[in-house]
């Protein structure tokens, strides 16, 4: 299994950038250029623990979906988002 870690340093509260990283408004907006959208589970606001959403967006030229749900987290500092379908699963 690929495991990728990311570090972004931002001079901003702690919780307000976490509560962006799971926000789903703001990753619709960040993401206009590929028309992604929620289209079932939690399709607005903030995602928590032990919740779905699914995606679909135009990907490599392909209107795509694939369903995550979020496994772990510890509010303010990570949280795990797992592809439960789709094709990169």
């Amino acid at each position: 299994m690929i495991t990728i870690n990311l570090s972004t340093k931002i001079k901003a509260p702690i919780e307000i950038v976490f509560d962006l990283s799971r926000n789903i408004d703001t990753h619709v907006q960040s993401m206009d250029y590929t028309h992604e959208k929620a289209i079932a589970g939690v399709t607005s606001g903030l995602i928590g623990l032990g919740e779905t959403i699914t995606w679909e967006g135009k990907h490599f030229g392909l209107l795509i979906q694939h369903q995550s749900i979020i496994t772990a987290m510890v509010n303010p500092t990570y949280f795990v988002d797992e592809m439960k379908k789709g094709h990169f699963k």
